[in-house]
């Protein structure tokens, strides 16, 4: 599969009374399959409206899409997609374990695929294992990102959308969870969608950056960084380029507020 999604004079929004509130005008997008892809913008800017029509939760007002090479409704029935969300949305009444196998209780008979229960792997592969018995009360904010994660991927999905998954956690913890993301993403190909309004969070994790535009939400700067990185986009955060592409970045934020 070359493409993992394709855009073409997509424009997304609401109802409204006379007539439609569009959020994203004309989009024109094309993302390979396996790339890492960090998405900035000011508020407003359809970052997290555009994940929902990825993830089929929203239909576009016109233009074309298609994600895995089909339809958004065809690649969510075969629970293709991924989405984890800056809340981890656990179920406080369900353990670890069992809010990670929660997509095999939800839904399975609308699927059209099978999937099978990892749990025991992706606790492990999250360094969850010993905290598959305590409920999300008894977990820090970064472990309960680890399991809204780890649930994320228990059908193996294609691509994984991440709307501000760590906006809420302090700096340590969300530079450790960065890490751990980016060699997950190395052992599984699986591409992702990182919306954040953190520059350097876009550009540390980012193979390549989009900038959108608010009002109606636009493209206005799409960085390749691969030529500044290291194999498998591994970089400091203390590399000169690394700087300069961030001050390319907030400059392009500037000029999109």
């Amino acid at each position: 599969m070359a493409n993992a999604i394709e855009a073409r004079r997509l424009d997304v929004g609401y109802p409204g009374k006379h007539q439609a509130i569009k959020v994203i005008s004309g989009l024109d997008l094309t993302v390979g399959a396996g790339t890492f892809l960090s998405i900035l913008g000011p508020s407003g800017c359809g970052k997290s409206t555009f994940l929902r029509v990825v993830a089929d939760l929203l239909d576009p007002l016109a233009g074309d899409i298609t994600i895995l090479g089909t339809s958004p409704k065809v690649v969510r029935g075969r629970r293709d997609v991924g989405f984890v969300f800056q809340d981890s949305t656990l179920l406080p009444w369900r353990t670890v374990r069992d809010n990670i196998r929660l997509p095999l209780v939800i839904g399975q008979g609308r699927l059209t695929r099978e999937i099978a229960d990892r749990s025991e792997e992706l606790l492990q592969l999250m360094g969850l294992s010993a905290l598959c018995d305590r409920y999300p009360h008894q977990l820090s904010g970064g472990q309960r990102q680890r399991v809204a994660i780890a649930r994320a991927l228990l059908g193996e999905p294609r691509l994984l959308l991440m709307d501000e998954p760590f906006g809420a956690l302090d700096e340590i913890t969300r530079d450790r969870l960065n890490d751990e993301l980016l060699n997950l993403w190395r052992r599984t190909g699986t591409t992702v969608l990182f919306v954040t309004h953190s520059i350097a969070e876009a550009v540390y994790l980012g193979e390549r950056v989009l900038v959108l535009a608010a009002n109606p939400g636009r493209i206005l700067f799409d960085g390749d960084l691969r030529s500044i990185k290291q194999e498998g986009n591994r970089c400091s955060r203390d590399d000169q380029a690394i700087a300069a592409a961030m001050a390319e970045m907030r400059q392009a934020l500037g000029e999109a507020s």
